[in-house]
């Protein structure tokens, strides 16, 4: 088995994936997405760098994630911000929703909020 290294029975079910080459089996337990250990015996698979993957998996090995909507960025115009990925109209303050990229903004209580609202509800008077 690719995943495990046992040796396969004579007998017993292998899974063979087209993708990653006639030389590999798996036991049905066995083929699983490397990040996330869902079974892909009755799945669509994705074989990337000898790692087999689901497809949400496969899709963020590919392309970052937005942490406000969790769906993929295409666009080459997006913010990191706080270690996370955003599309930038996704980025934006708490309590007013203005968009946050390029522009000062401060972290209360984990939810990013810009200046202006800072100073009218968290800023020491």
């Amino acid at each position: 088995c690719y995943h495990c290294k046992l040796n396969m029975r004579e007998g017993d079910p292998a899974v063979y994936a087209e993708r990653a080459g006639y030389d590999k089996l798996w036991h049905p337990g066995c083929f699983v997405c490397c990040t996330c250990r869902e079974l892909l015996v009755d799945m669509i698979y994705f074989w990337k760098n000898g790692n087999l993957y689901c497809g949400r998996h496969y899709c963020d090995s590919e392309r970052p994630r937005c942490a406000g909507c969790d769906e993929l960025i295409f666009s080459n115009e997006y913010t990191l911000a706080e270690g996370q990925n955003w599309h930038l109209k996704h980025f934006c303050c708490f309590d007013c929703d203005c968009v946050l990229a390029g522009i000062t903004y401060i972290m209360v209580n984990d939810k990013p909020v810009c200046k202006s609202c800072y100073m009218k509800s968290h800023a020491a008077v």
